[in-house]
């Protein structure tokens, strides 16, 4: 027999029964009864109830240890009575009357519980996060995690793709968040830097006659932490394909997606579904205008409304609020909330009004009730809607779709500000009164993002989104720009991919010829000489004969969130960093000697302390 096992801890069913075994793992759990002892033994494949008899020596080799000390155990499989069998665990059927013990490595007190997995301080747990990852929910998530990569991996090569990796010391760039930096011994003063993602690379690839390229890859940010983004780094299906259009991209990669959700969606019984078809495609200015986000979550039926036009002319509505607003520009906009008025009280509506001041840090939310009065109408007693003419009214019922029972809340100022709170208030209605649908993965695709978008801070048009997409258009459509109005109604060959509100990736067509893109930079105010400064190695190559390209980089760490429904990256992430950006169990990042100092030609500064 082998030295430490012949099964595993998850493996022996009813047809072991009266083999002898040997099993090693970690002491779960111990209960005494009458003498007789019982512990749960774990490893990573599942538990096993072992019954200690005191007539047998192992009894007292294992009564004197600590849980989560490592031990090797040998005994007979017997079968339990039926009133035993536990149904919620795959050995639940036998259990192993031991006769001999052997301790591998005895545990001290622990800093943290493994067996119950109580709430305990994060600091803790990501100290000895070794002990948090033996609790079952972050080991499952972390096995989900890799089967997930595993799936990926196999879905992208059956769809013709090919891995490759680029390199993790590179030159630093300037898009998007801060660089992690490294410096060289070899070239005194000079630096690498992490890639904040393979972009420039995947793309050279395609110029290098590669095509239908993916990599599972590293990328590095020096950014704060976010739920559902680590500090320092995260991982990326990074893909990119020639001689594509923007429905290639998306006819290759849904069915990877389609497929990993599907694979997944069932995972610890939880019984999920991804709908069949194709991803809804919807347009950026459609999706802001019903949804008042470009990443909607689309299990929420709720749509916003635009109900400017209802609200312009005081002398029909009363209601002189908002009428004064639309004259300085603002936008006024509805979200409807089916039923609320039938039921939830009055507090409901105040509740809303409340969170939106406090969370959202705004005026307010406007709200109204709708019920029938004495003739049959529907009217509101609210003072938004109270002093409405009949027919005014009637027609604005018609417009949002709302009747008796029904309530709606209001969204007013400038156009981006009433938007921004008539989303975060759409999800919040929709969640309070329960409508979000629930056991389903639903994608969509974002698209036809605009190419530039209005800097208010330096008064000028800017890139909106990629500056590298190629413009719906082309060059016809950017020299055909005269003004600022003219650049801003460009859109660009960029989507986005969402699912349940959560943005998985963003990517786009590229723009892979050199006269458009000095264009493109030109029209936002960058000269040639800036362009060729920061992404010269890119243009020069699209000199030399570059095929049309585009690609997209889904999260994997957000695509496992979803499968897991964990609330938070770390749950996912094997070593994760705090919100400090600071890895605990290791001590990193942490000073340094002197003479490694001196060897990368590096002298420190004296900190400014704050005053």
């Amino acid at each position: 027999m082998h030295a430490y096992r012949s099964h595993t801890c998850g493996e022996l069913r009813q047809s072991h029964v009266g083999q002898s075994v040997k099993l090693s793992g970690w002491l779960h759990r111990r209960r005494d009864h009458g003498g007789v002892m019982f512990i749960d033994l774990r490893d990573h494949y599942g538990l096993t109830q072992c019954v200690f008899d005191p007539d047998f020596p192992a009894f007292e080799v294992v009564e004197r240890l600590r849980t989560e000390s490592v031990i090797t155990v040998e005994g007979e499989v017997i079968a339990r009575s039926a009133d035993l069998i536990n149904p919620n665990l795959d050995t639940g059927e036998i259990e192993v009357r031991i006769k001999e013990a052997s301790v591998q490595s005895e545990a001290a007190e622990l800093p943290l519980p493994v067996f119950g997995e109580p709430d305990y301080p994060e600091d803790i747990r990501l100290k000895h996060r070794y002990l948090d990852l033996r609790r079952e929910t972050l080991h499952a998530n972390m096995i989900l995690r890799a089967e997930v990569i595993a799936s990926i991996r196999r879905r992208m090569v059956e769809q013709g793709f090919t891995e490759y990796q680029t390199p993790i010391l590179t030159a630093s760039s300037p898009e998007g968040a801060r660089d992690f930096l490294v410096p060289s011994r070899l070239h005194p003063g000079e630096f690498y830097a992490l890639p904040q993602a393979p972009q420039q690379f995947k793309q050279l690839l395609m110029v290098s006659g590669f095509d239908r390229y993916f990599q599972v890859a590293a990328c590095f940010r020096d950014e704060d932490a976010r739920a559902d983004r680590s500090p320092g780094e995260f991982y990326q299906l990074d893909i990119e394909m020639s001689f594509v259009t923007q429905e290639d991209v998306f006819q290759a990669i849904e069915p990877v997606m389609k497929g990993v959700f599907d694979e997944f969606a069932d995972w610890k019984g939880k019984g999920r579904t991804v709908p069949d078809g194709p991803f809804p495609r919807i347009p950026y200015a459609e999706a802001m205008s019903k949804y008042g986000s470009d990443k909607p979550d689309l299990r929420n039926p709720i749509e916003l409304v635009d109900v400017t036009e209802f609200f312009a002319d005081d002398s029909k509505t009363g209601f002189g609020i908002f009428a004064k607003i639309i004259k300085g520009g603002g936008k006024v906009i509805a979200i409807p909330a089916p039923k609320a008025t039938e039921t939830q009280s009055r507090k409901f509506f105040d509740d809303l009004d409340k969170w939106a001041k406090k969370e959202m840090q705004a005026p307010g939310l406007g709200f109204a009730r709708l019920r029938k009065d004495d003739d049959g109408n529907v009217v509101s007693q609210d003072p938004t809607l109270k002093n409405f003419e009949a027919e005014h009214l009637k027609a604005f019922l018609e417009h949002v779709g709302l009747t008796d029972g029904d309530g709606i809340f209001f969204s007013a100022g400038k156009k981006s500000d009433a938007y921004k709170l008539a989303g975060a208030a759409r999800i919040k209605v929709g969640e309070d009164l329960d409508l979000v649908e629930q056991g389903v993965f639903r994608f969509c695709w974002i698209v036809d993002f605009p190419m530039y978008e209005w800097d208010e801070d330096n008064k000028k048009v800017d890139f909106s989104h990629n500056p590298f997409s190629m413009p719906q258009g082309g060059l016809e459509a950017l020299e055909a720009a005269q003004s600022d109005d003219d650049l801003l109604a460009i859109n660009a060959f960029q989507y986005d991919i969402v699912c349940n509100g959560i943005e998985l990736s963003s990517g786009a067509i590229r723009n892979h010829r050199p006269e458009i893109m000095l264009k493109a930079f030109e029209k936002a105010g960058y000269g040639p000489e800036v362009v060729e400064a920061e992404f010269g190695g890119m243009l020069n190559a699209f000199r030399y004969g570059a095929p049309p390209h585009g690609g997209i980089a889904p999260g994997v760490d957000r695509m496992v969130m979803l499968l897991a429904d964990a609330e938070n990256i770390r749950d996912v992430t094997l070593f994760p960093m705090n919100q400090q950006a600071r890895d605990l169990m290791m001590q990193a990042p942490s000073p340094v000697r002197d003479a490694q100092l001196k060897e990368l030609h590096i002298r420190l500064a004296p900190q400014v302390k704050d005053k």
